[in-house]
Protein backbone atom coordinates (compact mmCIF):
# COMPACT_ATOMS: atom_id res chain seq x y z
CA UNK A 1 0.00 0.00 0.00
CA UNK A 2 1.57 3.34 -0.94
CA UNK A 3 2.07 5.48 2.12
CA UNK A 4 0.11 8.62 2.35
CA UNK A 5 1.36 11.99 0.97
CA UNK A 6 1.48 13.74 4.45
CA UNK A 7 3.66 10.93 6.17
CA UNK A 8 6.42 11.00 3.10
CA UNK A 9 6.36 14.65 3.45
CA UNK A 10 7.09 14.42 7.03
CA UNK A 11 9.71 12.03 6.79
CA UNK A 12 11.21 14.05 4.02
CA UNK A 13 11.10 17.15 6.19
CA UNK A 14 13.09 15.14 9.30
CA UNK A 15 16.01 14.03 6.72
CA UNK A 16 16.20 17.69 6.08
CA UNK A 17 16.65 18.63 9.64
CA UNK A 18 18.94 16.25 10.25
CA UNK A 19 21.31 17.29 6.84
CA UNK A 20 21.14 20.53 7.96
CA UNK A 21 22.18 20.05 11.26
CA UNK A 22 25.42 18.29 10.14
CA UNK A 23 26.12 20.07 7.30
CA UNK A 24 25.74 23.47 9.86
CA UNK A 25 29.33 23.43 11.04
CA UNK A 26 30.91 23.40 7.37
CA UNK A 27 28.21 26.41 6.68
CA UNK A 28 28.00 28.84 9.13
CA UNK A 29 31.00 31.19 10.09
CA UNK A 30 32.47 31.91 13.25
CA UNK A 31 33.14 35.95 13.46
CA UNK A 32 36.68 37.12 13.04
CA UNK A 33 38.33 40.06 14.48
CA UNK A 34 41.23 39.46 12.09
CA UNK A 35 41.87 43.02 10.75
CA UNK A 36 45.74 44.62 9.26
CA UNK A 37 46.62 47.90 8.57
CA UNK A 38 46.82 49.14 4.93
CA UNK A 39 50.70 49.10 4.77
CA UNK A 40 50.48 45.81 6.27
CA UNK A 41 48.17 44.53 4.15
CA UNK A 42 50.36 45.73 1.32
CA UNK A 43 53.13 44.24 2.42
CA UNK A 44 51.49 40.92 2.84
CA UNK A 45 50.33 40.93 -1.13
CA UNK A 46 53.70 41.83 -2.10
CA UNK A 47 55.56 38.63 -0.21
CA UNK A 48 52.64 36.21 -1.60
CA UNK A 49 53.27 37.60 -4.96
CA UNK A 50 56.70 36.76 -4.48
CA UNK A 51 56.76 33.19 -2.92
CA UNK A 52 54.08 31.93 -5.36
CA UNK A 53 56.42 32.95 -8.28
CA UNK A 54 59.42 30.76 -6.35
CA UNK A 55 57.21 28.38 -4.78
CA UNK A 56 55.11 27.14 -8.33
CA UNK A 57 58.49 27.48 -10.46
CA UNK A 58 60.25 25.01 -7.64
CA UNK A 59 57.19 22.86 -8.17
CA UNK A 60 57.67 22.46 -11.58
CA UNK A 61 61.25 21.41 -11.38
CA UNK A 62 60.90 18.81 -8.69
CA UNK A 63 58.31 17.07 -10.54
CA UNK A 64 60.17 16.82 -13.36
CA UNK A 65 62.91 14.64 -11.79
CA UNK A 66 63.43 11.02 -11.25
CA UNK A 67 61.64 9.31 -8.59
CA UNK A 68 62.97 8.24 -5.48
CA UNK A 69 66.42 10.12 -6.45
CA UNK A 70 67.38 12.33 -3.56
CA UNK A 71 66.94 15.89 -5.80
CA UNK A 72 63.33 14.79 -6.23
CA UNK A 73 62.89 14.45 -2.08
CA UNK A 74 65.18 17.35 -1.50
CA UNK A 75 63.46 19.78 -3.97
CA UNK A 76 59.88 18.51 -2.43
CA UNK A 77 60.80 19.68 0.76
CA UNK A 78 62.49 22.65 -0.68
CA UNK A 79 58.72 23.47 -2.25
CA UNK A 80 57.29 23.19 1.45
CA UNK A 81 59.68 25.04 2.60
CA UNK A 82 58.99 28.27 0.58
CA UNK A 83 55.65 27.86 1.03
CA UNK A 84 56.16 28.01 4.91
CA UNK A 85 58.28 30.71 4.74
CA UNK A 86 56.45 32.81 2.26
CA UNK A 87 53.00 32.29 4.32
CA UNK A 88 54.68 33.26 7.55
CA UNK A 89 56.36 36.05 6.14
CA UNK A 90 53.96 37.32 4.77
CA UNK A 91 51.76 38.50 8.11
CA UNK A 92 50.15 36.69 10.44
CA UNK A 93 48.43 33.39 10.31
CA UNK A 94 45.42 31.98 12.24
CA UNK A 95 44.40 28.00 13.30
CA UNK A 96 40.41 29.27 13.00
CA UNK A 97 37.42 28.06 14.75
CA UNK A 98 34.30 26.55 14.25
CA UNK A 99 30.87 26.27 16.41
CA UNK A 100 30.25 23.25 18.30
CA UNK A 101 28.01 22.04 20.81
CA UNK A 102 26.45 24.11 23.09
CA UNK A 103 27.43 27.33 20.66
CA UNK A 104 30.86 27.42 22.40
CA UNK A 105 33.69 27.46 19.45
CA UNK A 106 36.41 25.15 19.31
CA UNK A 107 38.99 24.19 17.60
CA UNK A 108 38.54 22.02 14.26
CA UNK A 109 39.28 18.96 14.37
CA UNK A 110 36.92 16.07 13.77
CA UNK A 111 34.82 17.92 11.12
CA UNK A 112 37.68 18.81 8.39
CA UNK A 113 38.89 14.72 9.35
CA UNK A 114 35.46 13.36 8.49
CA UNK A 115 35.89 15.87 5.21
CA UNK A 116 39.07 14.41 4.32
CA UNK A 117 37.79 10.81 4.21
CA UNK A 118 34.37 12.32 1.79
CA UNK A 119 36.99 14.02 -0.46
CA UNK A 120 39.05 10.75 -0.70
CA UNK A 121 35.67 8.51 -1.84
CA UNK A 122 34.63 11.10 -4.07
CA UNK A 123 38.20 11.05 -5.79
CA UNK A 124 38.40 7.33 -5.61
CA UNK A 125 35.06 7.02 -7.50
CA UNK A 126 35.93 9.43 -10.16
CA UNK A 127 39.44 7.37 -10.18
CA UNK A 128 37.66 4.22 -10.92
CA UNK A 129 36.62 6.46 -14.20
CA UNK A 130 39.76 7.81 -14.82
CA UNK A 131 41.62 4.68 -15.33
CA UNK A 132 39.35 3.69 -18.32
CA UNK A 133 40.23 6.94 -20.19
CA UNK A 134 43.96 6.96 -21.26
CA UNK A 135 45.38 10.05 -20.94
CA UNK A 136 43.94 10.41 -17.46
CA UNK A 137 45.34 7.17 -16.67
CA UNK A 138 48.48 7.91 -17.95
CA UNK A 139 48.41 11.05 -16.23
CA UNK A 140 47.52 10.23 -12.73
CA UNK A 141 49.87 7.18 -13.00
CA UNK A 142 52.71 9.71 -14.03
CA UNK A 143 52.03 11.38 -10.25
CA UNK A 144 51.81 8.19 -8.14
CA UNK A 145 55.11 6.84 -9.86
CA UNK A 146 56.98 9.09 -7.14
CA UNK A 147 54.81 6.85 -4.28
CA UNK A 148 55.34 3.41 -6.54
CA UNK A 149 58.82 3.42 -7.35
CA UNK A 150 59.72 5.56 -4.14
CA UNK A 151 60.85 5.25 -0.43
CA UNK A 152 57.31 5.13 1.49
CA UNK A 153 58.47 6.75 4.50
CA UNK A 154 60.10 9.56 2.61
CA UNK A 155 56.89 9.98 0.02
CA UNK A 156 54.65 10.15 2.66
CA UNK A 157 56.92 12.57 4.67
CA UNK A 158 56.90 14.84 1.86
CA UNK A 159 53.90 14.41 0.64
CA UNK A 160 52.09 15.44 4.06
CA UNK A 161 54.87 18.36 4.42
CA UNK A 162 53.24 19.66 1.37
CA UNK A 163 49.93 19.28 2.24
CA UNK A 164 50.63 21.49 5.31
CA UNK A 165 52.51 23.74 3.84
CA UNK A 166 49.71 24.45 0.91
CA UNK A 167 47.36 25.64 3.41
CA UNK A 168 50.09 28.23 5.05
CA UNK A 169 50.33 29.80 1.97
CA UNK A 170 47.07 28.98 -0.14
CA UNK A 171 44.81 29.50 2.69
CA UNK A 172 46.43 31.42 5.12
CA UNK A 173 48.62 34.25 2.84
CA UNK A 174 46.91 34.20 -0.73
CA UNK A 175 43.60 34.00 1.15
CA UNK A 176 44.29 36.66 3.49
CA UNK A 177 46.17 39.53 0.60
CA UNK A 178 43.03 38.88 -1.73
CA UNK A 179 41.30 41.41 -1.83
CA UNK A 180 37.96 40.73 -3.26
CA UNK A 181 36.51 37.10 -3.57
CA UNK A 182 38.88 35.39 -1.30
CA UNK A 183 37.78 32.07 -2.11
CA UNK A 184 37.59 32.13 -6.20
CA UNK A 185 41.21 34.13 -5.77
CA UNK A 186 42.72 31.59 -3.23
CA UNK A 187 41.20 28.64 -5.63
CA UNK A 188 42.96 30.30 -9.00
CA UNK A 189 46.12 30.88 -7.71
CA UNK A 190 46.24 27.54 -6.29
CA UNK A 191 45.29 25.85 -9.77
CA UNK A 192 47.96 28.14 -12.03
CA UNK A 193 50.41 26.69 -9.45
CA UNK A 194 49.39 23.27 -9.93
CA UNK A 195 49.71 24.10 -13.82
CA UNK A 196 53.73 24.07 -13.43
CA UNK A 197 53.73 20.34 -13.35
CA UNK A 198 52.00 20.05 -16.82
CA UNK A 199 49.81 17.21 -15.18
CA UNK A 200 45.96 17.51 -16.53
CA UNK A 201 45.21 15.04 -13.09
CA UNK A 202 46.83 16.97 -10.26
CA UNK A 203 45.50 20.63 -11.98
CA UNK A 204 41.94 19.20 -12.27
CA UNK A 205 42.21 18.07 -8.92
CA UNK A 206 43.90 21.04 -7.65
CA UNK A 207 40.41 23.39 -8.47
CA UNK A 208 37.20 21.05 -6.28
CA UNK A 209 39.82 20.63 -3.42
CA UNK A 210 40.63 24.68 -3.75
CA UNK A 211 37.37 25.61 -3.39
CA UNK A 212 36.55 22.79 -0.41
CA UNK A 213 40.17 23.83 1.55
CA UNK A 214 39.06 27.96 1.04
CA UNK A 215 35.27 27.33 1.97
CA UNK A 216 36.88 25.68 5.22
CA UNK A 217 39.19 29.07 5.41
CA UNK A 218 36.19 31.31 5.02
CA UNK A 219 34.05 29.21 7.59
CA UNK A 220 36.43 28.97 10.44
CA UNK A 221 38.80 31.76 9.64
CA UNK A 222 42.00 29.97 9.88
CA UNK A 223 43.99 27.38 8.14
CA UNK A 224 44.07 24.06 10.55
CA UNK A 225 40.46 22.86 9.23
CA UNK A 226 41.91 22.95 5.62
CA UNK A 227 45.24 21.48 7.04
CA UNK A 228 43.70 18.26 8.69
CA UNK A 229 41.59 17.90 5.90
CA UNK A 230 44.23 18.23 3.23
CA UNK A 231 46.49 15.66 5.17
CA UNK A 232 43.55 13.07 5.78
CA UNK A 233 42.78 13.18 1.92
CA UNK A 234 46.29 12.84 0.69
CA UNK A 235 47.29 9.99 3.00
CA UNK A 236 44.64 8.11 1.60
CA UNK A 237 45.19 8.73 -1.64
CA UNK A 238 48.54 7.65 -1.33
CA UNK A 239 47.74 4.89 0.48
CA UNK A 240 44.73 3.56 -1.45
CA UNK A 241 45.08 5.16 -5.01
CA UNK A 242 48.03 3.39 -6.72
CA UNK A 243 46.24 -0.27 -6.46
CA UNK A 244 43.60 0.96 -8.98
CA UNK A 245 46.95 1.85 -11.50
CA UNK A 246 48.77 -1.12 -11.59
CA UNK A 247 49.25 -0.78 -15.80
CA UNK A 248 49.83 2.49 -15.83
CA UNK A 249 52.67 2.07 -13.23
CA UNK A 250 53.84 -1.53 -14.68
CA UNK A 251 54.73 1.25 -17.63
CA UNK A 252 56.34 3.81 -16.17
CA UNK A 253 58.59 1.33 -14.11
CA UNK A 254 59.40 0.01 -18.08
CA UNK A 255 59.78 3.38 -18.97
CA UNK A 256 62.33 4.43 -15.60
CA UNK A 257 64.15 1.57 -16.53
CA UNK A 258 64.87 1.79 -20.38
Amino acid sequence: MAEPRSAAVTRLRAVGVRVRRAAEPLLRRVPRDHWESDEAFRRRRRVTGATAVAGASLLGVSLSTPPGSPRFYGLTLGVAATWVVGGLASGPLHLGRMFGPGEQLRRPVVTPVLSGIGAFGAFYAAALVARRIPVLERAVASVLRYADQGTTPLVLTTTLANGVAEEVFFRGSVYAAAAHRPVLASTVVYGLATTTTRNPALVLASVPMGVLFAQQRRVTGGIQASMLTHVVWSALMLRYLPPLFTRGLAEERVTAGA
